[in-house]
């Protein structure tokens, strides 16, 4: 039975590794995969008098139809940076404007485009289960500490060891599951 110090190893790694996870679900969502979604603009930055700020924090973004996106600034000064931001960006589409609000058309995915985010995304999905395995080496490494200064029996120890490792498991197969599922989504036309 774990201690109460070896429940708060164990949670405190899992805590780490649901962080990853959430973290490559979100770096996901900013894929453009041939389907207007507004989050792609989520790491494009505009100059906002002086200080440089997600498009979302300065404009209402707003999907119109599937293949539309429009971007309302709140303020009327801020369309030529935003164009110029999306243009910066290199997202793949143009933006125009009628002096109010911004329209980007998305165009539908190239076959080479999609191999590359589908590597993108593989590669994110790598970096998700080494941040995992680094929480996983963590966990273990306070465990043994706990064990040395005897905080928690050898027992306690080895059976702190195997949650953690069923929680590396568990975890390196949702990321395998977020991957093959935005994989999909990429090659869906």
């Amino acid at each position: 039975m774990l201690t109460e110090d070896a429940k708060k190893i164990v949670s405190a790694s899992n805590a780490k590794m649901q962080d990853a996870i959430a973290f490559l679900e979100e770096d996901l969502k900013t894929y453009r995969v041939g389907k207007a979604n507004p989050s792609i603009f989520n790491n494009v930055t505009v100059d906002y008098y002086g200080t440089p700020a997600p498009i979302p924090q300065v404009a209402s973004v707003t999907t119109p139809d599937a293949k539309t996106l429009a971007i309302q600034p709140w303020e009327r000064n801020l369309i030529g940076k935003i164009e110029k931001a999306i243009l910066d960006a290199n997202l793949g589409f143009t933006p125009s404007n009628n002096g109010e609000v911004i329209r980007c058309v998305v165009p539908a995915l190239t076959e080479e485009r999609r191999k590359d985010l589908i590597k993108k995304a593989k590669a994110a999905g790598e970096n998700a289960k080494v941040v995992i395995r680094n929480a996983r080496r963590d966990g273990v490494e306070q465990l043994k500490k706990a064990q040395k200064a005897s905080t928690i029996t050898e027992d306690v120890q080895h059976e702190g060891e195997d949650e953690i490792q069923k929680i590396t498991d568990k975890n390196v197969k949702k990321v395998d599951e977020v991957i093959a599922a935005k994989e999909k989504d990429i090659l869906t036309v």
